[in-house]
């Protein structure tokens, strides 16, 4: 159970570093433009806000990289991380994308049940 904690873990750490990218650097490419569905101006106009954004989700994936490394010693920082990315997942759902519920919040919300169930 351990190892497939760790795997779901790593998917929500490399989700992250997926959204750090699209907000950092791709957010007024076509890419940007077709993944968030949003006008181009108002995309020119947020950059700096999407890019702020993408640092964000930066920091998470550091997180949740760095419980992992940690081995069994990382469960608290992997439930804190996990946590973080489940809070800001439903409050993203809540208040701007309904779709953030199923991409951020729950692999989430799997990936810290599966960590409390192989606590050490």
């Amino acid at each position: 159970m351990k190892i497939a904690a760790d795997v779901l873990v790593a998917v929500v750490a490399l989700l992250h570093v997926g959204f750090l990218v699209l907000e950092m650097f791709l957010w007024t490419k076509p890419v940007g433009r077709r993944v968030f569905g949003l006008p181009a101006d108002f995309m020119a106009a947020s950059a700096s806000l999407a890019a702020n954004q993408g640092l964000y989700n930066g920091f998470l994936a550091a997180g949740l990289a760095w419980g992992l490394l940690l081995g069994p010693a990382g469960f608290g920082v992997k439930v804190f991380f996990l946590s973080c990315v489940l809070v800001a997942g439903g409050f993203g759902a809540a208040t701007a994308k309904r779709s953030i519920l199923w991409i951020q919040a729950m692999p989430a919300a799997v990936a810290l049940a599966a960590v409390w169930l192989a606590r050490p």
